[in-house]
């Protein structure tokens, strides 16, 4: 079953393991960079249906990090369609793009270069947040949004999926996740406004529904709209599933045709443990209320857990990122394992005789 077709509307997904989107922190000024063209070809060589890019900035200090790839003027538009392009001209897997604004989240270094540190004075740019909250101690208090700061903002989402469009994505994933902006709206933890943005649930998530409906209005009906979402921040007084279900039945009305199910991030640290499929029984519970296709990442590395998952119906399909990260043949390997080998390419069939 993990490996049969899964249709939204008029694209067609060859089997129901996905790419999840990993930043690279590898473009430069925006632009893709020849990491990208290797890192993302080798990806649609794994098997998967759909790989889907990073995490991809909608406004200058939206950006999480100097690094982002980012889609919001002509030279950023032409340079995707190159990779774009490149990347179909290579393979027929569908190309996706996640798109997100990091609120208090940016301005921050390479994780690599540092962990969870924002850059210095010299360096910055200015960050904002629905609540004047810093996002922990030494990071810097953001710039509470306005009523009309929101509606630029909401225009910026537009104009990236607008771009999107044109490049020709087969899909465009919204980031409501991850501790960025627009989950520090959700987030009663980061959100203490007093205004229709902020209070009860319904407030704190007008400004996704708004998002949300705008890029309805904007995206093809025949391509696939989806959004990242947030189960529970684990962290009393956070977020909970029941939030989550809220936002997913909103979603599901204004036409979204997906939701990936995340958890944790509004904070850098928080009761949040680490274990096979942990996020699987709560997106089991969103899918089921929601009656949307679910997806969930999270710790998805056995293939017996990715076969029980599809089986079972606690997911619609399954993303992975690190997984395929360590073992690129790990999608053949299970087609080898469940007796699906069409999947594997003539060339590699010999290796599992």
């Amino acid at each position: 079953m993990i490996l049969n077709k899964l249709k939204f509307k008029n694209t067609l997904l060859d089997n129901r393991i996905v790419i999840s989107p990993m930043c690279q922190y590898s473009a430069h000024n925006g632009l893709p960079s020849k990491w990208h063209y290797k890192h993302l070809l080798n990806l649609c060589s794994t098997g998967a249906s759909m790989v889907i890019l990073e995490s991809t900035a909608v406004s200058k200090n939206g950006r999480i990090s100097p690094a982002d790839l980012c889609l919001y003027n002509d030279k950023h538009q032409k340079n995707l369609t190159r990779l774009f392009n490149f990347l179909k001209l290579n393979n027929d897997t569908k190309i996706g793009i996640q798109i997100s604004h990091s609120g208090r989240k940016g301005s921050s270094y390479i994780p690599w270069i540092k962990s969870n540190k924002p850059l210095p004075k010299n360096k910055s740019w200015k960050t904002y947040a629905p609540s004047p909250i810093s996002r922990d101690k030494k990071w810097p208090t953001p710039k509470m949004l306005t009523i009309n700061e929101i509606k630029k903002i909401i225009n910026k989402f537009k104009n990236t999926t607008i771009r999107a469009k044109k490049i020709g994505f087969d899909s465009i994933e919204i980031h409501m996740a991850h501790g960025y902006l627009l989950h520090q709206f959700f987030s009663p933890v980061s959100n203490k406004r007093k205004d229709v943005y902020g209070g009860n649930l319904e407030n704190r998530s007008r400004l996704l529904i708004e998002i949300g409906t705008m890029m309805r209005k904007n995206w093809p009906s025949n391509r696939i709209l989806g959004a990242r979402i947030t189960g529970t921040d684990h962290l009393n007084g956070g977020v909970e599933i029941n939030d989550a279900i809220y936002l997913a039945k909103k979603l599901k009305k204004i036409g979204f045709d997906y939701v990936s199910v995340s958890s944790g991030g509004i904070l850098p640290k928080t009761k949040m443990k680490q274990t096979e499929a942990f996020r699987s029984n709560i997106a089991k519970k969103i899918k089921d209320e929601s009656k949307l296709f679910t997806t969930s990442s999270g710790m998805i590395t056995k293939h017996e857990t990715a076969i029980k998952l599809i089986k079972h119906k606690k997911l619609d399909f399954i993303t992975i990122a690190r997984t395929i990260i360590k073992n690129p043949s790990w999608i053949y390997q299970l087609a080898n394992k469940v007796k699906e080998k069409k999947i594997i390419p003539n060339q590699y069939k010999r290796i599992f005789y």
